[in-house]
This record gives structure tokens, sequence and C-alpha cells, in this order.
């Protein structure tokens, strides 16, 4: 078992089965020694486990939790490009939209989730920069949309 799927076992979590896209799009695509995800949800088993806008129909903790489930569903996304996760050098830019209500500003406490998951995964190549983005609407009312870009090793599959 690689260190990742290790460590992820030691954080209560498995790798999801990767969403199947939900348009004309590859989950994730490899580019030289860097891997882009599509946006990715917060599906579970195939649905949302909620929908709407934070500051109305959905509370912060709900939204930083959705937000974990989003960037675990990225990494399922990656490895289905690279194989073993190990080969992910360092996580380079998390960009999170977060659908809004009109006055809710806690959009980087919601992408603080996916932000976090990623430095208990992967330590100090875990940090990266990032974007947290407030919208109005989000593909089937979710309320989390998460794109990550990572660094993997030149012999990654």
């Amino acid at each position: 078992m690689s260190k990742t799927l290790e460590r992820l076992s030691e954080l209560g979590l498995e790798l999801p089965e990767i969403a199947t896209p939900a348009g004309a799009y590859v989950p994730a695509l490899r580019t030289g020694d860097y891997v882009y995800t599509s946006g990715q949800l917060p599906v579970v088993d195939g649905k949302l486990p909620a929908t709407g806008h934070l500051g109305t129909d959905v509370d912060l903790d709900t939204g930083y939790q959705l937000a974990r489930t989003a960037g675990l569903n990225a990494l399922a996304a990656i490895a289905g490009v690279i194989g073993d996760l190990d080969n992910v050098v360092r996580v380079v830019k998390v960009t999170g939209f977060v659908n809004s209500a009109d006055d809710f500003t806690q959009q980087p406490a919601v992408i603080n989730g996916v932000s976090e998951l990623y430095g208990e995964i992967f330590g100090d190549r875990g940090q990266h920069a990032r974007s947290a983005v407030g919208v109005n609407t989000l593909p089937l009312g979710t309320p989390v949309e998460v794109e990550v870009i990572v660094e993997v090793s030149g012999d990654a599959a």
C-alpha cells in the first residue's frame, strides 16, 4: 500500500470512485509534470449530500465538510491519471467556488476544508496557492466546487 493511501486510512478516509463527468470533459488531465482536475463536486455515492447557498441553506461547518469531500474526489480523479498518489510532488493550486448568499463572506473558511485536508494528507507537499471565490450558483445546486493542480514526478503513470 502506498504511503498516501496509508495516510488516508489513518485519517479514516478512502479514495472514492471517480465521479462520472456531467458533460463533455474528463475528470483530470495530465500535461507534462502537472495534473489539472475539472471542477469536482462533493458527490458521495453518486449524489450531492446537500444543495443550496452558504449563508442561507447550508451552514459553514457543512460547507467545510463538503469542501473536504470535493477535495477527496479531486484526489481520486488525480489518482485515475497518475496511479499512485505518492507520485504527487506537491499540491500547486486549489481553486474553490462557494455557492454564496449575497451577504456570505466566509468563502475562505469553507475552502479551508480542502486546504486543511491536503495538509493532513501530504504535509508540506500539501501547502498550495489558493483562491476562494463566491458565486451565485453552481452546477446541480452544489454548495461547493473545487479545482486542483498538482505537480507529479516524471515517472508517474
